[in-house]
């Protein structure tokens, strides 16, 4: 982002006070109203400050775009019946892949946005109104004619998820010229987060401003069919930091037969990650279960990272939790490895809870899962 001499003036007359209006600062910098008017639109344009009252862009902020949506959980009381009625409970909360790692993020205390897309209806103004009370900024999203979304997952007894039924039909419309309006700041993230609910042209749009302003970006493909509908993009080498699939989603992405993956043959599996690196993508997270997970980096030596063990009440939100607890470490200076295991901390931490986003999510709660194998041992 290039700012002329006078927005760098006007920048540190809002550090001293963001409050300030216009004529006040006409005044101390010996200009017209009517000037600083224009310098304040400009720097608004180039995302230097973002909403009402001038609040200013913070350095190493995260944009996260992708799906939105009304989570409703409906957990089974016994082990689940086929094709009968089921005795359970229901809940119902914000959801959505992007919303919730939009949340993970802000709640570790990284500055994040949210670029989305919700109805013009109550669900929608339920999500935007939590999603800010959580921390994250959502000037950026898109208030649209569909319905706001909705996730209903059925669990068993156990916690583990017997099918989902995502209608994501907001998220779909989602186009570039809905983003538009929010380009530079895509282009001035610290880290840019996307998910595979995004229709393959906008995920295009958004993949062609990061590769041109060399922000890092990381991928979730969500979901084997949209994997499947995100393996042409990659086609086009452009740079791609991270993409965090499981096997399933690596096998769409790639197009190569996994299923010996799960008796512990690996060597398709890694053929698989090799196609992503001389497709562009820096680093492949593949994620294994039980088995924990697998970080490849490009050139460089294969990771495989242990699942730390965790009580599981619900696995919803675990990957989401991954996620962004691996943006936030990235963030903070940890590198990839480090960065995957503080994810893996989270997402334990997320499994143990009914709640899809952890609400007591601190750094001070990862780092003290992280250090509890070590003083168990001394």
């Amino acid at each position: 982002m290039t700012l002329t001499r006078r927005e760098r003036e006007i920048l540190a007359l809002l550090r001293r006070d963001p409050l300030a209006g216009a004529q006040s600062i006409a005044d101390a910098l010996g200009t017209t109203r009517a000037a600083v008017n224009v310098h304040l639109s400009n720097l608004g344009k180039k995302g230097a400050i973002l909403g009402r009252g001038y609040i200013l862009r913070q350095e190493h902020a995260v944009v996260v775009i992708g799906g939105a949506n009304v989570d409703i959980k409906v957990r089974s009381l016994a082990p689940v019946a086929y094709r009968t009625s089921n005795p359970g409970r229901s809940h119902t909360s914000p959801g959505g892949v992007a919303r919730n790692v939009a949340e993970n993020l802000a709640r570790l205390g990284t500055p994040t946005h949210l670029i989305a897309a919700v109805g013009q209806d109550p669900a929608g103004e339920r999500l935007l109104t939590e999603t800010q009370a959580a921390g994250v900024r959502v000037e950026h999203v898109h208030r649209g004619p569909h319905p706001t979304g909705t996730y209903t997952a059925v669990l068993d007894a156990d916690g583990e998820l017997v099918v989902a039924i995502a209608d994501m039909a907001a998220t779909d419309a989602l186009s570039p010229e809905h983003l538009h309006r929010a380009r530079d700041l895509i282009g001035h993230a610290g880290l840019l987060v996307l998910d595979g609910n995004l229709s393959p042209r906008t995920l295009s749009y958004v993949l062609d401003i990061a590769s041109a302003t060399g922000v890092r970006t990381l991928i979730d493909p969500v979901s084997v069919p949209k994997a499947a509908l995100l393996a042409p993009l990659f086609a086009a080498r452009r740079p791609v930091f991270t993409v965090t699939p499981n096997v399933a989603e690596l096998a769409a992405l790639t197009g190569r037969d996994l299923a010996g993956t799960a008796g512990g043959d690996d060597r398709e599996l890694l053929r698989a990650v090799a196609d992503l690196h001389e497709r562009g993508v820096r680093h492949v997270w593949v994620r294994l279960g039980a088995r924990g997970s697998l970080l490849s980096t490009e050139g460089a030596d294969r990771v495989p990272l242990d699942a730390p063990p965790a009580e599981v009440q619900d696995v919803t939100g675990a990957g989401d939790a991954m996620l962004g607890a691996f943006a936030h470490a990235l963030l903070t200076g940890a590198d990839p490895a480090g960065a995957a295991r503080y994810g893996h901390a989270a997402a334990a931490l997320t499994v143990a809870t009914p709640a899809t986003v952890r609400p007591d999510l601190t750094p001070r709660l990862i780092e003290d899962a992280l250090n509890a194998p070590l003083r168990r041992t001394t």
